[in-house]
């Protein structure tokens, strides 16, 4: 995802660790593009990241979000299934 939607270098993209910053390392990361990803994670994950989750600490680091993403994936297969299946 972030080489595909940032434009990160994917040889730069694999040295990204749970500190990794995510604003003020890589032009391709500014808060917008971040607002990107976190929506491409959400479609390819099937998941939704509540806007109350996403805040600056959330975005801090590379670890950060994958810590939020996670979290977000977790409370959605524990959600149970609504009337009707869906």
């Amino acid at each position: 995802v972030l080489a595909e939607v940032l434009g990160v270098p994917p040889e730069i993209a694999a040295e990204f660790d749970e500190g990794t910053p995510l604003f003020g390392v890589r032009p391709e990361l500014d808060p917008l593009s971040v607002a990107g990803m976190l929506s491409e994670l959400e479609e390819r994950l099937a998941i939704r990241i509540p806007d109350r989750h996403v805040d600056a600490e959330a975005l801090r680091t590379f670890g950060s979000v994958l810590r939020m993403t996670c979290k977000a994936a977790r409370a959605d297969r524990l959600r149970p299934l609504s009337p009707g299946g869906g």
